[in-house]
């Protein structure tokens, strides 16, 4: 037996046998189970063979590939785009994405409806410049046709060297726009504040990456020793990240105990429930937390959880709606699997995947009162916190 062959038979069994995974938000190992007798993978060996016996040009042939392949095909059969397989340079590109550093054009995105569909532009990278918005409808990316394209597919297109260009074909509005970008090296923002009319903290939380927590903890210091007596929470834009993130975040706006977010399984039975820990400042201030339709995943959870618990007015726009649960599972070749396990809940019970969260009052960017430099949704927070 071939060592090529001895490593297919090695992933089919992790790929083909996988049918439990360990449960918790990070990184797991997956449990392998014995073949089930409803499984049949002959049928793969034999397409196999045939390929290998007749096909054309065998110098094509990459077994690593065609592994690769049958993974993806399964993911696929699931209907779920946030279920997918990451070979090991994927597996390295969202490992970067997780760290806060990468090379491409600045936005994340998603899928609705079957689209490619700009969740929110990063500020201050190629594709917030070049004025790319939110709700966006990636419809082409150098020419090819994003009908039908994978998620994962889509972002590496989008991926490239610092440098080089990529062509986007964006549907806003029922019109099309060419945009050309230059990629470039992409620094996620963490967080930032400002203290605004002597007396209210505004605080821009960007990104739920790794970094996020000890800039978070390192602000507290400045915002408690200021003037700020009430607090704007500002996750407009921010598309989500790591769940130990927001939970660290969470825990200075709730009391010990509260109920951050559950997760729910297919048949709606709460699997685990997230619950604020004990921190060494909890913020009281009166707080009016902004969202919109690029804020999605974690920024969701946790503007769930301090409108529940903190009675706090949600201003801007509808939410995203991205409320599914993933963890990784490591193959033994280095790529990943990505799966879905279940949904996020916010504390009322409420399912976050397709709903989102509804703002209390809801504000328009895009209204022709407003001038280039006005932010009338952060206007409408300091009116209502006032």
């Amino acid at each position: 037996m071939t060592k090529k062959l001895s490593k297919i038979i090695l992933v089919l069994a992790l790929i083909g046998l996988f049918f439990g995974i360990g449960y918790q938000a990070g990184l797991e190992e997956a449990e392998i189970r014995t073949q089930p007798d409803d499984v049949d993978f002959s049928l793969f060996w034999e397409a196999y063979n045939r390929i290998n016996d007749l096909y054309v040009d065998s110098e094509k042939i990459d077994d690593e590939k065609i592994v690769h392949g049958a993974i993806r095909g399964m993911l696929e059969s699931l209907d779920d785009p946030y279920t997918s397989f990451f070979d090991q340079e994927e597996s390295r590109r969202f490992l970067d994405d997780v760290s806060g550093y990468y090379e491409g054009v600045g936005m994340e995105v998603g899928i609705r409806d079957g689209n490619i569909q700009v969740i929110s532009p990063i500020e201050g990278t190629p594709a917030s410049r070049a004025g790319i918005k939110s709700g966006d409808i990636i419809l082409e990316i150098d020419e090819k046709s994003t009908s039908d394209m994978e998620l994962e597919e889509a972002v590496n297109l989008m991926r490239g060297e610092g440098g080089t260009a990529v062509t986007l074909i964006i549907g806003r509005n029922r019109t099309t726009q060419e945009i050309e970008l230059e990629r470039e090296q992409i620094q996620v923002p963490s967080v930032n504040w400002e203290l605004v009319n002597d007396d209210i903290a505004h605080i821009k939380i960007h990104y739920f990456h790794q970094e996020l927590t000890n800039e978070f903890n390192e602000m507290i210091p400045e915002i408690t020793a200021s003037t700020a007596d009430k607090i704007i929470l500002d996750l407009r834009n921010n598309p989500g990240g790591a769940l130990d993130s927001a939970l660290d975040v969470a825990k200075y706006f709730l009391n010990e105990g509260d109920i951050i977010v559950k997760s729910q399984g297919a048949d709606g039975e709460i699997k685990r429930e997230y619950k604020a820990t004990r921190s060494s400042v909890t913020f009281d201030h009166e707080i009016v937390v902004l969202i919109n339709e690029g804020s999605a995943s974690a920024s969701e959870i946790l503007a769930g959880a301090i409108k529940y618990h903190r009675d706090a007015q949600i201003v801007g726009k509808k939410s995203f709606g991205k409320g599914s649960i993933q963890t990784m599972v490591n193959l033994s070749d280095m790529s990943n699997l990505k799966i879905t396990i279940s949904n996020w809940v916010t504390p009322d019970g409420s399912l976050i995947t397709g709903d989102g969260i509804t703002p209390d009052y809801e504000v328009d960017m895009d209204l022709e009162d407003f001038e280039e430099d006005q932010d009338p949704q952060l206007e409408k927070a300091i009116e209502i916190i006032k």
